[in-house]
């Protein structure tokens, strides 16, 4: 479920503005979208019937400082991943930014629970390898709804693959602290969305609400924010990898 949860996040990306048809028209970027539509339904029903639960509890439970503090140290936790990244995309002076902010925020802030480094000026940013690939010249390639995983494209799958096998929560050598960590990862994504729902599901086809608005956030990060379709710099909130 994890990239299904991500898919839902990206739609906040474009409630402030992006024009969306209500007609349904064929993308040859899409070329799989029966099958894919499929798959989206049954992600969906195992997205009500477990995660959203879950997320509903976690919310109920626990205040929102307490969120708070666990997004910030997922997101630090795996920020390594972005730091490689800027590397890999000849961002020097963004590499050496999110290395000083990894290493403030690991330190001072307590691996990872406050973040001080935003404090001093140090934003966070988001790269991944799918990233990289676009900067190399890899053409992004078809569009699929994965069972459990939820949409990509070709490039993206390659580069969610090479980014999780250097993962730091994934490559935990306690088996249950993976397990117990990755699983309170995507309660905390999923509790993010609830005030999405209705935005979601009151569009006229989710489907194509959610595969437009995932390939208008790619071209947005690739391009590291100048392919906005028109849209102002506060109308894209960057929450994919909470």
């Amino acid at each position: 479920m994890t990239k299904f949860q991500h898919s839902i996040i990206l739609i906040t990306l474009f409630l402030g503005g992006c024009s969306y048809q209500n007609e349904l028209v064929y993308d040859t970027s899409d070329p799989f979208e029966n099958t894919n539509r499929s798959l989206f339904k049954i992600n969906e029903n195992l997205d009500k019937a477990l995660l959203e639960p879950a997320a509903d509890s976690y919310d109920y439970v626990t205040p929102k400082p307490f969120r708070k503090a666990v997004n910030n140290f997922f997101n630090n936790a795996k920020y390594p991943v972005t730091i490689t990244n800027d590397l890999l995309q000849g961002k020097g002076g963004q590499f050496i930014q999110d290395t000083s902010r990894f290493i403030i925020n690991s330190t001072i802030g307590l691996v990872g629970i406050f973040d001080p480094a935003a404090a001093m000026g140090l934003q966070f940013n988001d790269e991944d390898f799918g990233q990289t690939l676009a900067v190399w010249g890899m053409p992004q390639g078809p569009y699929v709804m994965l069972p459990f995983l939820g949409p990509y494209t070709f490039r993206e799958l390659i580069g969610d693959a090479v980014d999780g096998s250097f993962s730091p929560l994934l490559n935990l050598d306690n088996s249950t602290g993976k397990i117990t960590l990755n699983l309170i990862d995507q309660v905390q994504k999923r509790s993010s969305l609830s005030a999405l729902e209705d935005e979601l599901y009151s569009s006229f086809d989710p489907y194509l609400f959610i595969r437009d608005s995932y390939f208008q956030n790619r071209k947005y990060k690739i391009s590291d924010g100048e392919e906005k379709d028109g849209l102002d710099d506060d109308e894209f909130i960057d929450i994919e990898d909470f």
